[in-house]
């Protein structure tokens, strides 16, 4: 983590949305959560994104992540 910022580095390639489908399938298998739980807000084509993760806390996914 870096401050608010969870650090995730993938090995999907940034091409027709499979890195955004691999870090979307990493965080729902890491966290416990449905893929479709979690939605990407904005950066969907930009490095840095913001993303909404529904039915766990921020603790609980603070918690997972690190």
């Amino acid at each position: 983590m870096r401050g608010e910022a969870v650090l995730v580095r993938l090995s999907a390639p940034p091409v027709e949305g499979a890195a955004n489908q691999a870090m979307i399938a990493f965080l729902a298998e890491r966290l416990g959560v449905p893929r479709q739980s979690i939605r990407i807000l904005n950066g969907e084509h930009a490095r840095q994104k913001r993303l909404a993760i529904s039915g766990v806390s921020a603790d609980h996914v603070r918690s997972r992540l690190l």
